[in-house]
């Protein structure tokens, strides 16, 4: 088998936004971190997380591009909470707690995420 210069690893994942600083600020809450990261080349927000990246990328967002179904999930420790707290932040929320374990929504831009128990 030839070793490949391609890393195992997930740098990080793209999501396609209308506005990238209303985005930037929605995330920012959502995810309880600070404003202060900077926008890059006008239309790129790298948010900062434990593991791969969300980079929200304004140049990339269209209507077809828009995630239609989770590519990633966001993990939380407290599901019920968490479903509280992204549907007070404007989330609109698609699934009940399924298996007291994980739900769906989407968020301003209509991109659907997954929050998981793990």
């Amino acid at each position: 088998m030839a070793v490949s210069p391609i890393l195992n690893q997930i740098g990080a994942v793209f999501i396609p936004v209308k506005d990238i600083e209303k985005s930037k600020e929605w995330y920012c809450q959502l995810l309880g971190l600070p404003l202060d990261g900077e926008v890059l080349f006008g239309h790129l927000y790298v948010i900062p997380m434990q593991g791969p990246e969300i980079v929200l990328d304004s140049k990339i967002y269209t209507s077809e591009s828009v995630l239609n179904i989770p590519s990633f999930h966001l993990n939380t420790e407290d599901i019920d909470a968490a479903y509280d707290y992204v549907k007070a932040n404007g989330g609109e929320i698609l699934t009940d707690i399924e298996h007291d374990h994980w739900f769906n929504f989407k968020d301003p831009n209509g991109n659907v995420i997954m929050v998981c128990r793990c």
